[in-house]
């Protein structure tokens, strides 16, 4: 399986921003597809998933602004970031949960697409 960001980039005080996500490859379902994070010296978070049977999850800090979805048989996901702050600057990485609860469940990630906030 593979994952292909895009859509990050520079962004201003309450601009938006929509990043994509591609999947290729043998995904099985159940699955999780979505987004993490990671700011300069700060851990890894997550920012939105969205599973194949339709649920979401958003971090506290998104909820209201960012909106999750998934198009393309559920193989594409997109972030639409919209009010972005100086904290949404980060490192924004694709993740793919495949086959959840079988033996063949696997976690992919994708390379990275940076938003930075610019003043």
């Amino acid at each position: 399986v593979q994952l292909v960001e895009s859509g990050g980039g520079l962004v201003q005080a309450g601009g938006s921003l929509r990043l994509s996500c591609a999947a290729s490859g043998m995904i099985l379902r159940p699955n999780v597809m979505g987004w993490y994070r990671q700011a300069p010296g700060k851990a890894r978070e997550l920012v939105a998933v969205l599973t194949s049977g339709g649920s979401t999850n958003y971090a506290d800090s998104v909820k209201g602004r960012f909106t999750i979805s998934r198009v393309n048989a559920g193989n594409t996901v997109y972030l639409q970031m919209s009010s972005l702050k100086p904290d949404d600057t980060a490192v924004y990485y694709c993740n793919l949960k495949s086959g959840i609860g079988y033996v063949t469940e696997s976690d992919y990630w994708g390379q990275g697409t940076q938003v930075t906030f610019s003043s």
